[in-house]
């Protein structure tokens, strides 16, 4: 007799997984295969769901700031489980899910500092006390001295891109270390 092909490698260790799923459908992915870990008395099996998010400052249409909750990774959902043919079919076959992240589709579990990242991104990232839209300076490189306005930040890498003032009236968005850049005291 044959023997049957296995889905995945199995494992007795729950381990963090990516799963893809339609954009826009994440929350209603986590909830959906919550229930139905619950629905079948899975949780020693799929311990954890998340869906990372962070709070961000953004300005209402009166003009007020107020923080609202973003997505990190759009399109993706963290799920903590014991990788098994039934697991990965319970996942695998959950409205909205389009697969696991890996080579073929096929589930490659996160490292340690994956996990740290994804879960944790602000111990990874640098802190920064610089907003988008807010005039800089850059205090060394071969941009030294020019001033610019932050475009854009990533905390991840600790970058921040600067559209700098150049000659002649010219500007060019620029990428710097954030210890590179400060803010314009001048303009305060």
């Amino acid at each position: 007799m044959e023997e049957s092909t296995k889905l995945v490698d199995e494992s007795t260790e729950a381990l963090w997984y990516v799963v893809h799923t339609y954009s826009g459908y994440e929350n209603k992915v986590a909830n959906d295969l919550q229930t139905m870990v619950e629905n079948r008395h899975l949780q020693d099996l799929i311990c954890d769901i998340k869906v990372p998010v962070e709070m961000v400052p953004e300005i209402d249409k009166n003009g007020k700031q107020k923080m609202v909750e973003h997505k990190l990774f759009p399109g993706y959902v963290l799920v903590k489980m014991v990788m098994n043919d039934d697991t990965w079919y319970v996942v695998r076959n959950t409205r909205g899910v389009t697969g696991f992240v890996g080579p073929d589709g096929q589930p490659v579990a996160l490292t340690p500092s994956e996990v740290e990242m994804m879960l944790n991104p602000q111990s990874v990232g640098t802190a920064c006390d610089l907003a988008i839209g807010e005039s800089v300076k850059i205090v060394s490189g071969s941009y030294a001295n020019f001033k610019g306005t932050v475009v854009e930040i990533d905390q991840m890498l600790g970058k921040v891109l600067v559209n700098v003032q150049m000659f002649a009236n010219r500007t060019g968005e620029v990428w710097f270390n954030m210890e590179d850049v400060r803010k314009d005291e001048d303009e305060e």
